[in-house]
């Protein structure tokens, strides 16, 4: 799983729509509504953004990540992935094989 805060919904819907049409992500969830609290270049920041989940398995993740950056329109994205410890078998299977040509 991929965590990628996005600006606002559309960039982060533009975003999941790239990366599971390249078939670097199953799946790609944009939850709006976030608010972050952040320092950026030595002062706290405050912005309205929105989170993009992408679902990928491992072998996909240096692509995903790679691309994550290179559409993404801030400087330095936060772009965090973390390991699935457990799942459902039937949906991780689907992962792997959505993402695969």
């Amino acid at each position: 799983m991929v965590f990628c805060s996005c600006p606002d919904p559309e960039t982060a819907a533009r975003l999941a729509t790239a990366v599971v049409e390249e078939r670097l992500a199953a799946c790609a969830s944009v939850l709006p509504g976030m608010h972050s609290v952040y320092r950026w270049q030595g002062a706290v920041e405050r912005a309205d953004e929105a989170l993009l989940l992408a679902k990928a398995p491992a072998d996909r993740l240096p692509l995903l990540v790679e691309r994550l950056q290179a559409l993404h329109p801030y400087e330095l994205p936060e772009v965090i992935a973390v390991q699935a410890a457990a799942g459902l078998p039937g949906y991780l299977g689907w992962v792997v094989e959505a993402t695969r040509d």
